[in-house]
Formats: C-alpha cells, sequence, structure tokens
C-alpha cells in the first residue's frame, strides 16, 4: 500500500475514535438532549432555600451551612449595622449561595412582606473593596392593582370573616373592612343573612405573581338588614386620608369600637351585679370581658396620656389612660404592657396584649371606660360618640368629584363581575 494511502488512512481512523469520544453518554448524570460535543461542567456555586427554624440566629443559620467562623463573623457585623440581629424570626424564608469551597456569594433573608436583607460581594463602584461583602435592607419589588371584591351573609357564611374567607381574601381584609365600618355596624351582633358588600382595594404582587398584601381599600358598600352604607377613601388638602360617607362625614368615631383589632366575642357584659367567676361572690362588673387569644394586640381607643403602666393587684397587669371630653379607660389582666406613665398615645396604636395576669381564669381582655369619673358602658357608649372632623365644606367639590368617581368604579366593575358570572 503506498505511504500517502496509510497516512490518510491512519487520520480517518483517528478522527472516528474522537468523534465517537464526543458523543458517548457521560457515565453519570448526563442529559439526552444535551448538544453533541459539550462538556460536563461542575456548577459553580450552589444555593439553598429554607426556612428559620425555632430558636435559630443568624450565626447559628450560617453555622449550619458550614460557613467557616472568620466569614461568619464579618458577615454578622456587615448585617447588624443596617438590622437587628435579634429580630430574626422563625418560619421566614432565606436563601445562602455559596462556591464549591464553601465562600459565601449571597444571603438573603425575608425581614417582612416588604423588605429583605441582603448580603453580596461588593464591586469598586459602590466606594467598597471589590468582592468585599456588603448587607443592605432593600424593599421588595411589586406591582399594584385595582379589584373588586364582593361578598354575602347567608347560611354558609354567616360572619364577616367566613365570608371573605370564600371570596379568596385574607382576614387582614376582614379588619379593614371591620374598621371602616365599626362606627355604623356591630359585626358581632347585627350582621345577619342577606346582608353583602362590595369594596374596591388595592392588591399587592411580587414579581412571582405571589399575592404581597392589600393597600388600601379605595371604596365599599355595606348593606345590613336593608339599609346601605358607603364610604370612600379620601385625603383633605393638607390632612391624612380617611373614610367619609357620601355626605363627607366621616366615619371615625372618637372612640373605637373596642381595644382588639376585630369586633370580639363578649364573655362577660357590663353590670352592677355580677357573680365573680373566681371569688364566687356578687361583685359589679364595670367593664366588658372580651374572649381573645394570649398575646393579641390591645390598642388605645382613643388618643390619650397615659396615667399608669403596671401591676395592680387583681387586675394584673393595667394601662390606664386619659382622653378628651373627660373620659378615661382601662385595659386590664395583660400579659405584657408596651407603654409607660406619662407618654402620649394615638388611638390605634399598641398599649399592650392580652393576658391572664391577676385574678382571672383565662386569657381575656377586661375594658373599662370612665365618664366624668363614673364607669360607664363601653359597647354602648361607643354609638353615642359624635364622629370626627367632616370634609371642610371648602374642599366638598374635590371630595364630591372623587366619591362618585369611586362608586362609579366600584359599580362599573360590579356590573362586569356579574355578567362575568352569568355567561358562565
Amino acid at each position: 500500500m503506498p505511504r500517502n494511502l496509510l497516512l490518510v488512512l491512519s487520520v480517518l481512523w483517528a478522527t472516528g475514535l474522537a468523534a465517537t469520544a464526543c458523543t458517548a453518554k457521560p457515565a453519570f448524570g448526563g442529559t439526552q438532549g444535551a448538544p453533541r460535543g459539550d462538556i460536563a461542567l461542575a456548577p459553580e456555586t450552589m444555593a439553598v432555600s429554607a426556612r428559620v427554624t425555632p430558636g435559630a440566629t443568624l450565626a447559628s443559620i450560617l453555622r449550619a451551612h458550614n460557613v467557616v467562623a472568620a466569614e461568619a463573623t464579618e458577615i454578622a457585623a456587615r448585617v447588624a449595622a443596617v438590622f437587628d440581629l435579634r429580630k430574626v424570626r422563625v418560619n421566614q424564608p432565606y436563601r445562602i449561595t455559596q462556591s464549591m469551597s464553601g465562600a459565601v456569594r449571597a444571603f438573603e433573608y425575608e425581614i417582612d412582606g416588604d423588605r429583605f436583607l441582603r448580603v453580596g460581594r461588593s464591586n469598586d463602584s459602590a466606594g467598597h473593596a471589590p468582592g468585599g461583602l456588603v448587607a443592605a435592607v432593600v424593599p421588595i419589588p411589586k406591582t399594584r392593582s385595582v379589584e373588586i371584591v364582593s361578598g354575602q351573609i347567608d347560611r354558609q357564611t354567616p360572619s364577616l370573616v367566613a365570608a371573605l374567607d370564600a371570596a379568596g381574601e385574607t382576614i387582614d381584609l376582614t379588619l379593614a373592612l371591620a374598621e371602616i365600618f365599626g362606627g355604623e355596624i356591630d359585626f358581632n351582633t347585627e350582621v345577619q343573612p342577606g346582608d353583602r358588600f362590595e369594596l374596591t382595594v388595592e392588591k399587592q404582587y411580587r414579581d412571582d405573581h405571589r399575592f404581597a398584601g392589600y393597600g388600601p381599600v379605595l371604596a365599599a358598600e355595606f348593606v345590613n338588614a336593608g339599609r346601605r352604607v358607603r364610604a370612600v377613601r379620601f385625603a383633605p388638602e393638607g390632612g391624612s386620608s380617611g373614610y367619609y360617607d357620601d355626605r363627607g362625614v366621616s366615619m371615625k368615631r372618637f372612640l373605637l369600637a373596642s381595644p382588639l383589632k376585630f369586633q370580639p366575642v363578649v364573655t362577660s357584659g357590663f353590670s352592677r351585679h355580677r357573680m365573680h367567676p373566681i371569688l364566687r361572690e356578687v361583685r359589679a362588673h364595670l367593664g366588658v370581658d372580651y374572649r381573645a387569644p394570649a398575646g393579641s394586640p390591645v390598642v388605645a381607643v382613643a388618643d390619650g396620656v397615659v396615667l399608669s403602666a403596671g401591676m395592680s393587684g387583681g387586675s394584673g397587669r393595667l394601662v390606664h389612660l386619659r382622653h378628651g371630653n373627660g373620659l378615661e379607660s382601662e385595659y386590664l389582666h395583660l400579659s405584657s404592657i408596651a407603654v409607660h406613665a406619662g407618654a402620649r398615645v394615638k388611638q390605634g396604636e399598641l398599649i399592650g396584649r392580652v393576658g391572664s395576669s391577676g385574678l382571672a381564669t383565662a386569657p381575656h381582655l377586661d375594658f373599662r371606660l370612665k365618664k366624668n369619673g363614673a364607669f360607664i358602658n363601653p359597647v354602648t357608649a361607643h354609638r353615642q360618640m359624635p364622629p370626627s372632623d367632616p370634609v371642610p365644606a371648602s374642599q366638598m367639590i374635590a371630595f364630591t368629584l372623587a366619591r362618585d368617581q369611586a362608586f362609579e368604579r366600584l359599580a362599573n366593575s360590579a356590573a362586569a363581575s356579574a355578567a362575568r358570572r352569568a355567561n358562565n
């Protein structure tokens, strides 16, 4: 065989072997659809997503992911400058990205529904040493849309909570609606089958389309026992936003309906003669007992000054507030207190949490109200209080325009929703 022909055959044979080697399947974990000729490379980083376990701290989280002590200490120092390390909460999600050598490339922890903590490697454009660790608290990106929500009270949904749950909404919207209409409707006793409601509310979504919470309710209508009550959100010039009825009268009363976030269950009413559940003797019960889980937030029913805050014998932990118009309020049997004597508080501000301190058989709130030094029934007193300031006369034209636009949008959305249901 000629020398040149032997050389050509040997080249072709070698080329065939190389092609066979390139198209052979990898021994472990190969992908049949991978492009021919690609070489699988080991990933440079790995990411783990998890949730904070009970009792965990930032240090223990980093230790669990085998972060070396020196780097964990540096991360903790960077984080402490922008976030209180004591506020790492159980069950919150986090994500850690590490190189194959274990070095941290990024760490993210969700603080709440609006913010997350981010730790990452810097570049020199930010004034830091390239590759150094940098920590920051960053807002969670969200999109917003205005949506309509409607529901009704019936045998299957006998309460506002049940009706909004059936509509796919959360307790947060229930609380918002109850707060708006709480001065006009007692959701504990007056809601009945046949009642219905409609509202427009701003909803927030994350970039991955997950629901991220509610913005403000813009307009709402509640039909209770045939009576229609409407409310619209409006911000007077130079003032803060509030809710007003059709005539521009504020929906807000001087007193909140109760010191708890939602209309609670009354377990013992105001009475001059009541059998004490522990002492087993007839005594006056000069307040209202509300059933609530231990730790539930208790808020001030009106603006005021803290007269006292601390232990008070059988009343347990007690907060005593003085308000305007000769009114005082007392909050008994608290598990903890969030204010101190002499402090000024705003209506709706946290003053303590429900407990069973003092003479109490179970967690509850004993709420008491005084008028000119004499105890009065808190339930009936709330309804007798005048509303807050109305829309100023100089801004009624602007209010009327905003009101009409809000309820026209609500009516149009409701009609469109009804049409879609009819077609389906």
